[in-house]
């Protein structure tokens, strides 16, 4: 018998597939054949293999070679497996124990001269080979720690194909020293998230500098902290707010108030990510080759700021060839900020409705169907017109009523239902600036207060799979958690009128559950409704 089997994972979106690796050496015309439903950079394979083989001092069979993946029917894609196809085939020429590699499972891609090179997704792809029962797990060395993040397996990393064959045949070779699944990241991981810390700065704006001179720009490469906005204490407490209830944000207001800041300082509020939304977070990245260098876990809710220019496919996900996650879903768990949100194209922003309702986005292309997961905090800023001037004496607004209706229509009506908080943002004066810093609270005070008020939702949610406020669902916010009727009067009158919908019924009632358990308080009352009615109006009550 000539056929060895390996295993192996095939990636749809961030769900990981097994795939069986056979490899035949058999009689007639020399030649190496693979199959099943295989893109261009797995067709290549073979010529990857076949040098790095060479160049690790094994002869290449002369003899027809058919490897085939299975099953046949899913679409395969990437160099992922290059070691997987290479050991199947050295398993059947006999270089290797077949019974010594049936039962593990390989990932990597292989260079020329036979090193093993580090992949994206490997971590959900160990994930899918946890699930399948795997006990060993064979990754590049520059993926190991990634993989060692799933508990009760042991990963096997390797540098190169010839240190791989050698421990496989037990032949006295280095080998690889294996290590078992769930051990701590990396030491610098592991502080990842740890305090109230800034958030990484995936892909956005982080970096950025907050305006004015009395408005506390930090210096470059500083943490951002909210004790540097100044002059805008009613923005400050909607940020909690929103952190402590997983809350959409709109900030309307003209250059210079602290709408960048504000925004970029929203994740220093909010708690470390539990470990079952760190690995969905780290998976996603990981797919998406965003994980930074030395830190396999993403222990801190992420931050994207992608630019108004971004298509749909960098926004919600997509592309020609291998369907990739996009902000959306690059944020889940975290914070989505749209700055110059008007300037976004509508199909971008209108686009944002669906995963902001179901917490997931779905991407249809020719080669199939995938679900990411997308549950974010989205924050919106804008200015009130094109030309972003405030209109005062000696210095008017140059644009027109309708030029400023055009401008904020972009913004859809259905979009902004689907905001929970709206806040207008006004320049401070000197005065205002100066009396103001004396009540700034640096962002790991917010943070306890936004804790405990998530650790009394939570308490209230025991037994259900809501983490905050935010992801409560209808039917519980009229049943169970009913508002008495005192409480709900101005909410039914609004909503008599038309100035509320249905929906906008529903994301008041989750602020005013925040708001009471930021006080403290069992169940909101009518000063907590009348609260949340104005930060959903966009209106200080």
């Amino acid at each position: 018998m000539t056929v060895a089997r390996t295993r192996c994972v095939c990636l749809v979106g961030v769900t990981g597939h097994v795939v069986d690796v056979e490899a035949d050496v058999g009689n007639g015309v020399a030649g190496t054949h693979l199959i099943g439903m295989l893109d261009t950079a797995l067709s290549e394979a073979r010529d990857r293999v076949r040098s790095a083989v060479v160049n690790s001092r094994h002869a290449w069979p002369d003899a027809r070679i058919t490897i085939s993946l299975f099953p046949a029917s899913l679409p395969k894609r990437g160099s992922m497996f290059d070691v997987a196809i290479a050991v199947a085939l050295l398993a059947a020429a006999g270089v290797v124990p077949r019974d010594r590699v049936a039962p593990l499972f390989f990932l990597g891609e292989l260079g020329l001269d036979g090193s093993v090179r580090p992949v994206r997704g490997v971590l959900p792809a160990v994930l899918a080979a946890a699930g399948a029962g795997a006990g060993t797990v064979v990754v590049p060395v520059g993926n190991a720690a990634e993989a060692a993040l799933v508990p009760e397996l042991t990963v096997i990393p390797v540098s190169s194909l010839g240190d791989l064959v050698g421990w496989l045949r037990g032949d006295g070779q280095a080998a690889p020293l294996p290590f078992p699944g769930g051990a701590p990241p990396a030491a610098g991981a592991s502080a990842a998230g740890q305090d109230g810390g800034a958030p990484e700065p995936h892909g956005g704006s982080a970096g950025r500098a907050g305006p004015g001179p009395l408005g506390g720009a930090e210096s470059g490469g500083s943490t951002p902290d909210l004790s540097d906005v100044a002059g805008q204490p009613f923005a400050r407490r909607a940020l909690e707010i929103c952190a402590a209830g997983g809350h959409n944000l709109w900030m309307l207001g003209p250059p210079g108030t602290g709408k960048t800041m504000l925004a970029e300082r929203l994740p220093t509020l909010l708690p470390p990510l539990e470990h079952d939304q760190a690995l969905e977070v780290t998976a996603i990245h990981s797919v998406a080759g965003t994980l930074p260098p030395g830190r396999p876990l993403l222990a801190r809710p992420p931050f994207m700021a992608p630019h108004h220019t971004a298509t749909i496919a960098a926004v919600i996900g997509g592309g020609s060839g291998v369907i990739r996650p996009g902000a959306v879903s690059l944020s889940h768990g975290g914070v989505l900020f749209m700055d110059e949100a008007p300037e976004f194209s509508m199909s971008v922003l209108d686009a944002l409705r669906q995963p902001l309702e179901s917490g997931k986005v779905t991407v249809s292309r020719s080669q199939g169907t995938v679900t990411f997961p997308a549950r974010f905090m989205l924050v919106l800023a804008a200015n009130p017109c094109p030309c972003a001037q405030p209109s005062r004496p000696g210095e008017p607004c140059r644009c027109s009523p309708g030029a400023r209706r055009r401008y904020l229509s972009r913004l859809s009506g259905p979009l902004l239902d689907r905001v929970d908080v709206k806040v207008t943002l006004l320049r401070a004066t000197r005065r205002e600036l100066l009396a103001d810093r004396r009540f700034t609270e640096p962002s790991r005070t917010v943070a306890e207060r936004v804790l405990r008020a998530r650790a009394r939702a939570a308490e209230r949610f025991a037994g259900r799979p809501w983490r905050c406020n935010a992801e409560m669902p209808t039917g519980a916010l009229h049943t169970e958690y009913r508002l008495p009727p005192k409480a709900m009067a101005p909410l039914l009158g609004c909503l008599d009128n038309g100035v509320l919908s249905a929906r906008g019924l529903d994301r008041v009632l989750r602020v005013a559950w925040t708001i009471a358990d930021l006080k403290d308080r069992g169940e909101p009352g009518v000063e907590e409704t009348n609260a949340a009615l104005g930060l959903w109006l966009g209106e200080e009550r």
